[in-house]
């Protein structure tokens, strides 16, 4: 007689506390690729998972779109506050704002060429359309499927494809360029 075993379980998190602490360190990437600020992005993020809060009776299925439309909407609502903050009261600035020496610790070559790299990507993403870098961010960076992407972007599977497609294209040409 052959015994099969039960079939295993989703990955779905057994709480949602486990759902958040799972998705912090990837959140905080994708805010901090989309606000450009470490402090902004730690506070879009906090909030999300606060708001995600009210959502603890949810099924666990619908947690990740829920989470991430919600951490997207308050990314956007952190640029348009900055953007006319920019406008209205803030001094005129240099364009890439104040040097950050902490951050250029020396280190091996090979630290080096990747920091390099992944500057040339930080600056190559900033360079896309928001909808074609939330897109990327959410398909490549953060490993959503198609569906999930969609339903935090609040499109359709299509138009995901085509942001990414317009996204990677983009993407190749600037970096090529830059080799």
């Amino acid at each position: 007689m052959l015994v099969t075993s039960p079939p295993l379980p989703t990955a779905a998190p057994a709480s949602l506390d486990a759902f958040l602490a799972g998705i912090g360190p990837r959140a905080f990437r994708f805010a901090e690729a989309g606000l450009r600020q470490r402090d902004d992005a730690l506070d879009a993020v906090q909030d999300a998972m606060e708001r995600m809060l009210g959502y603890r009776d949810q099924p666990a299925e619908e947690w990740t779109p829920l989470f991430w439309s919600i951490l997207r909407r308050r990314i956007i609502d952190i640029q348009r506050r900055r953007s006319f903050r920019l406008k209205f009261w803030a001094p005129a600035q240099d364009e890439d704002g104040p040097i950050d020496w902490a951050d250029e610790t020396p280190g091996p070559a090979q630290t080096h060429e990747q920091r390099e790299d992944y500057a040339r990507l930080v600056q190559a993403l900033r360079q896309l359309p928001a909808r074609q870098r939330e897109a990327f961010g959410l398909r490549v960076l953060q490993e959503l499927d198609v569906a999930t992407t969609a339903r935090a972007m609040g499109c359709s599977e299509g138009s995901v494809k085509t942001h990414l497609s317009r996204a990677r294209d983009a993407l190749q040409k600037q970096l090529e360029a830059t080799r």
